[in-house]
């Protein structure tokens, strides 16, 4: 039997069990940090090739049954055309080898979505989902050599003998289209294993709750689709194949004319069957243009950020003082060895912040640019297509060049058809892939193209009929000064960075005025959160003793009030993430660590979130360093500051903003980023006072009162080297009674 108490032994498992989670959380986070930062090439084989076979695999079943529900062949007769060929009926054979190829791709369907929901293991799932796909197309395959061999499509009726008289119908070019995408969904599954075996990645899917939606979405339309054409074509007579045809044209919302119902029941029927699909049709376009955007632009986007930052880090100009971060872009960057710290931090920002605007607008143009040319692909390659094909109507590439242009806009004025057994269903997987595509190029010419047009639109309104309160010469004199005063910015690495004073020539404020310059900033932040009567009142418990605990009250209220404010910033983002000031910046790394005795836990048994929440090198010491020197802070920003120093204490040897673990750089935005720091830091605060731990925060109301109070009585802020070293000692005296008494 245990001597522990009970309640004593529960506490201690609940200890446990949360060192353990925070230990698991920890490995989770960094292996999502190394996956947001690593090379984006196994993350086609990991995520984008599995979630491309569960998507085109529906599809390619579906063609699969267009080619087995109707015959392959057809006979001509004289002076008609080949959609209106008769029927000749299939040998047993062919019909049989089709089945088979339709069961097996339905089988590597299962696998592939049972292994997806972990229903059925990796190492027993993928194999009989490539040889399933791989054996479905290589039967659809034989099936169609088989036929073609001969050159009367092995047809034994005399008088459909004759090349003129027969004809494939749309069913062995449905078998065409199946059997490609069954093999390169099979080739694609088959590179995802061999990455899996080689240890590249896990072997499981890492697919979001989106993209196993778009999965089903795509099941659900393909199924809706062939649904819907099976019952139309029994209400209005229609081959099944030309119902599939208009089903597509219909749900698409092309509306191409040549086919449309005639009965009243067809037409009624039309109602919900047009809204439904359309709203399916929605769903999918929305899934793919989230997953393509969304997913597309996190991991395009830090990709682009990391080689940018890489290049900005190996471009320092340190006779021009600059730092290339673009083709044509430069920004002022100071290497003197007497630059103080502070400034030198402030540099990395900026130039920091400049890498990731710069990473941003290569990334829109890319987008805006790969979309486009798929885009132009598919017009105009569709367009050669369907010349080939219609050859008998004699379509010349422009005619052709126009009804896809109508198509991919779903214009579909209808006054060109397709009218070729093998145009129908070209076009039925053309439009599947012309549609999307044409969704996700709208969508990024909206952050590019749209833009500027919008904001030309707004400045013609200003100056024209819509003037602003300011009036038009406002805007004129804006537009004059902007042209004659700054840089234009163009798009990509064309973007020309704005000119800065030259870090030579500016003075540099030596460590203890920028520190008071930065004591005056944090107290005019600090001041929101009191009101007059509040100050009234922390003075006068200052002179009933005990100043400690006052400060350390009031920098949890500082913590609580300033979570809620970051909060608010990460609600109301609006799906585009605030970026901080460098103030900003300041304020709260200043509040996340103490600034001095950091990681020093000895005091506070069982304390398990550490003083020091972020780097030392971030953080705002609350000490004054007596030399004005930098410091190297990796090997990264030792290539950045080659003169620096490298033997001042106050600030960590092994970080930068410009290296990989800065908070600029991480999958978290900044919002969450400072939240979290926060939220732990108040945390620790509150366990300590439970412990009965004092010691000494990183702000304080004496240092509030001194700026406040000097602004309200119209006293000076400022402060002397001599008072600042006096308050350097005074501190650390204060931190020595705060150790001597935590051991008591």
């Amino acid at each position: 039997m245990s001597g522990i108490d009970p309640g004593v032994e529960d506490g201690i498992k609940r200890a446990a069990d949360d060192v353990e989670s925070d230990e698991h959380e920890e490995e989770a986070a960094k292996e999502a940090e190394e996956d947001y930062l690593e090379p984006s090439r196994w993350w086609f084989a990991s995520t984008l090739f599995p979630l491309l076979a569960g998507t085109l695999g529906p599809i390619a079943s579906g063609f699969n049954i267009c080619a087995l529900v109707y015959n392959w062949r057809v006979y001509v007769p004289p002076g008609a055309s080949e959609i209106h060929g008769e029927i000749i009926k299939d040998p047993a054979w062919l019909i049989a080898v089709n089945g088979i190829s339709l069961v097996s791709a339905l089988i590597a369907n299962m696998s592939l979505l049972l292994n997806m929901a972990r229903r059925v293991r990796f190492s027993i799932a993928q194999p009989i989902t490539i040889a399933g796909f791989l054996f479905a197309g290589v039967l659809l395959v034989c099936d169609m050599a088989a036929l073609v061999s001969s050159p009367t499509y092995r047809i034994i009726q005399p008088k459909a003998q004759p090349a003129d008289n027969h004809a494939l119908s749309s069913a062995f070019y449905y078998a065409i289209f199946g059997a490609a995408i069954y093999i390169m969904t099979g080739s694609l599954m088959g590179v995802t294993v061999y990455g899996a075996n080689h240890g590249y990645y896990k072997k499981d899917f890492q697919l979001t709750s989106s993209q196993r939606t778009l999965m089903l979405q795509t099941m659900s339309f393909v199924t809706y689709l062939l649904l819907g054409a099976l019952v139309f074509s029994k209400v209005e007579g229609w081959e099944y194949l030309d119902a599939v045809f208009w089903a597509d044209v219909t749900l698409l919302t092309v509306g191409l004319g040549d086919f449309s119902p005639s009965t009243d029941l067809g037409r009624g029927l039309l109602f919900p069957f047009a809204i439904g699909g359309i709203l399916i049709v929605g769903l999918v376009i929305g899934s793919i243009r989230t997953l393509v955007l969304e997913r597309g632009k996190e991991k395009l986007t830090a990709r682009m950020t990391e080689k940018q930052r890489e290049s900005a880090v190996d471009h320092v100009n340190e006779q021009k003082q600059t730092i290339k971060i673009g083709l044509f872009a430069e920004e002022s960057f100071s290497t003197h060895p007497q630059t103080p710290l502070a400034q030198r931090r402030k540099q990395e920002f900026q130039v920091m912040r400049r890498v990731q605007d710069m990473a941003e607008n290569r990334r829109r143009y890319l987008a805006l640019f790969t979309s486009a040319t798929v885009a132009l692909l598919l017009w105009m390659g569709g367009a050669a297509v369907f010349t080939a094909t219609e050859h008998r109507q004699s379509w010349t590439y422009f005619n052709a060049l126009y009804f896809s242009y109508t198509s991919l806009l779903t214009i579909g004025y209808g006054d060109l058809v397709l009218l070729s057994n093998s145009g129908k269903p070209f076009f039925v997987l053309w439009s599947l892939l012309a549609v999307p595509s044409l969704t996700i190029l709208i969508s990024n010419m909206g952050d590019t193209i749209v833009k500027w047009v919008t904001e030309l639109t707004d400045w013609l309104g200003a100056v024209t009929v819509l003037p602003g309160d300011e009036g038009v010469r406002h805007t004129l004199r804006t537009l004059l000064r902007s042209l004659t005063h700054s840089s234009f910015s163009g798009p990509g690495i064309f973007g020309v960075a704005p000119k800065h004073e030259d870090p030579e020539t500016e003075p540099r404020a030596s460590a203890a005025a920028i520190d008071d310059r930065l004591r005056s900033r944090l107290a005019e932040r600090l001041r929101a959160h009191l009101e007059e009567e509040e100050l009234d009142d922390m003075e006068e418990a200052q002179h009933r003793g005990d100043e400690l605990q006052r400060d350390i009250h009031f920098y949890n209220y500082v913590l609580s009030r300033e979570c809620r404010n970051v909060q608010k910033d990460l609600v109301n983002s609006g799906g585009s993430p605030k970026k901080y000031s460098w103030g900003d910046w300041e304020y709260y790394l200043r509040l996340m660590g103490n600034g001095q005795d950091d990681d020093d836990t000895k005091s506070f048994p069982g304390q398990s979130i550490p003083n020091a929440l972020v780097p030392d090198a971030m953080r705002v010491d609350r000490r004054v360093s007596t030399r004005d020197t930098a410091v190297s802070p990796d090997p990264l920003a030792q290539r950045v500051s080659k003169t620096a120093s490298s033997d001042d204490s106050s600030w960590g040897q092994d970080w930068s903003w410009l290296s990989p673990s800065s908070p600029l750089m991480g999958t978290q935005t900044e919002s969450q980023w400072i939240l979290e720091k926060l939220s732990a830091a108040l945390e620790r605060e509150l366990n300590r006072q439970r412990r009965g731990a004092r010691k000494r925060p990183p702000i304080s109301f004496a240092e509030l009162k001194r700026h406040v109070r000097g602004e309200v009585l119209g006293g000076e802020s400022s402060r002397t080297e001599d008072e600042l070293r006096a308050e350097e000692r005074e501190m650390r005296e204060g931190g020595a009674d705060e150790k001597r008494d935590s051991n008591r």
